[in-house]
């Protein structure tokens, strides 16, 4: 059986992505996208994606021809084309051999949801949004394994530590201080980084406190 992971992520207010802004500019609910590609112009993708709102801008400020092509009654199809290379969010993870296979917008902020080979692959999109994206937030993480059901995971992201609380975590775990029994003490890693044991000990707590923090209030 598969053993790969299920990421659902949102971004706010992605500034190079057609679907969020015109969700933002209707004040409305975007769902149902789609995109294909045209044979005789394979740089070119044309876009579709259906809108809901109370109400409809006679146009929307966004770099794409948006076109209406069907009604729901207060939902609209809309379709755009735009250039296969664009930079926005679903190619950044698509560059990675994941297909997105949902896309949602609410007001400005973009939901997106895609599959990763594994805990490695997953690294490597998340790690290419956050450089695009620095209020990328991972919603949920969910693993098939074939021995157990589906369980929830906890992406930690390493940005939350300062340079020196990660230095002191990282040099801890080589030097065996978080093993049993221990193969180092405080004192003997403070040495190590050049720094006094009250300071090895309070970039300790507060890097455990952060790494904690991200796993025990996981909903």
């Amino acid at each position: 059986m598969a053993s790969g992971i299920r990421a659902e992520i949102k971004i706010d207010d992605p500034p190079d992505c057609v679907v969020a802004k015109v969700a933002a500019e209707a004040d409305g609910r975007i769902h149902s996208v789609s995109k294909s590609t045209n044979p005789s112009a394979p740089e070119r993708v044309t876009e579709e994606f259906m809108l809901e709102a109370d109400s409809y801008p006679d146009e929307f400020d966004v770099d794409a021809d948006l076109s209406p092509v069907f009604s729901y009654g207060s939902s609209s199809v809309y379709r755009f084309e735009r250039d296969l290379d664009c930079g926005c969010p679903c190619e950044s993870v698509e560059r990675y051999d994941c297909p997105v296979v949902d896309v949602r917008a609410k007001g400005a902020t973009l939901y997106m949801t895609f599959h990763a080979p594994d805990m490695q692959g997953l690294q490597a999109v998340i790690g290419e949004l956050r450089e695009n994206y620095a209020n990328l937030d991972v919603q949920r993480l969910l693993q098939s394994q074939q021995d157990h059901d589906e369980r929830n995971l906890v992406f930690v992201d390493r940005s939350m530590l300062t340079d020196r609380q990660l230095e002191v975590l990282e040099t801890a775990h080589r030097m065996g201080y978080f093993e049993h029994p221990k193969r180092a003490n405080a004192g003997e890693i403070a040495a190590e980084l050049g720094i006094t044991g009250t300071t090895f000990t309070e970039h300790l707590a507060a890097a455990q406190t952060k790494l904690l923090k991200a796993i025990l209030d996981h909903d």
